[in-house]
């Protein structure tokens, strides 16, 4: 048994060294890319080179450099985007060489603008999405929702030590859960707590489960909130409330009740206040605005959807929030 950890300890020291060499060539790929995107970028700008130039660039590449691959025509006009693109963000330099080209790649061709750039990069450094998760991400409009998320996010009492930006959605989609169009609570509650961490990749590696039908005693009576996670940054509870039904103002009570006990028997001392989230199949943003603007208690309405949402319909709800607000 002893001889066993002792070659898991080499192992792990193997996978590490592995992992650093990884990162270092990763560094040394998208710095090379982005210098040969400069210099690309200022021929073009002088019009010294065209396509056929960049051509002929890439036929010279593969036949006296044969074992370097990804100098294709293609890649290598998006070296050039990749660097004009960010010439003018040196802010975001070191974050550009933390990721991969392919994840790069997907964020500076979808994303429209800085803002949005910008908070794809720093999440897949802080989740390490894949690039494929990455993509699914920008197709469920993740960005988008989070914004509108924090647009409402102003409707709740300042009695939070925490900020807790960023950390909440207005919309959550659980397609990945693959529950049909009609289905009851007890579903929904049995495939999160079955694919919970499916399920965690919506709400990020912050979140921890907790566990489901979370024992309550208040009293002499027993209750159980739906899912309780624990939130490492905002170092608090976070309860979740499942209704299959739209948004109606007294499922506030109930979960407030929660929050309530949460906090007065299972809070620790050095943790921040709990957070609440009534998750609404649907919801009418009228009657939550309406509802949570006499609320006590830290809660968040959001609705979910079993399938990803439109992407367009998301992107103009919150260009309108936006102009809403220049307009103030």
């Amino acid at each position: 048994m002893e001889k066993l950890q002792q070659f898991n300890t080499i192992s792990t020291l193997i996978k590490e060294a592995k992992q650093k060499a990884y990162h270092a060539v990763n560094k040394e790929l998208v710095t090379l890319y982005w210098q040969v995107g400069e210099y690309i970028s200022q021929q073009v700008e002088k019009k010294a080179w065209g396509k056929s130039v960049v051509k002929e660039l890439s036929e010279f590449i593969n036949h006296t450099e044969p074992n370097i691959v990804g100098f294709s025509p293609q890649n290598i006009w998006r070296m050039k985007q990749f660097y004009e693109t960010y010439k003018d963000s040196p802010k975001l330099s070191a974050m550009l060489r933390e990721i991969s080209w392919t994840s790069n790649t997907i964020i500076f061709s979808r994303c429209k603008n800085f803002e949005e750039r910008t908070f794809y990069l720093k999440l897949v450094l802080k989740e390490r999405w894949s690039s494929r998760e990455l993509e699914r991400q920008i197709d469920s409009s993740y960005f988008e929702r989070v914004m509108i998320g924090n647009s409402k996010i102003s409707n709740l009492p300042k009695q939070l030590p925490q900020d807790i930006t960023d950390s909440f959605k207005d919309t959550y989609v659980v397609e990945l859960l693959n529950l049909p169009e009609q289905h009851s609570e007890k579903d929904l509650k049995k495939s999160i707590a079955q694919n919970i961490s499916k399920f965690l990749l919506e709400f990020g590696r912050d979140f921890a489960f907790m566990g489901e039908e979370y024992a309550l005693q208040v009293g002499n009576q027993d209750f159980a909130i739906d899912l309780v996670f624990y939130n490492r940054s905002l170092n608090c509870m976070v309860a979740i409330e499942l209704k299959i039904e739209k948004f109606k103002p007294e499922h506030l009570g109930q979960l407030n009740f929660y929050l309530e006990a949460l906090d007065r028997d299972i809070r620790k001392p050095h943790e921040n206040p709990s957070i609440g989230i009534l998750l609404c199949k649907g919801k009418d943003d009228t009657v939550v605005e309406y509802a949570l603007s006499r609320s006590l208690s830290p809660t968040l309405v959001a609705d979910y959807q079993t399938k990803l949402p439109d992407k367009k319909l998301l992107q103009a709800k919150w260009e309108e929030i936006l102009n809403n607000l220049q307009s103030l």
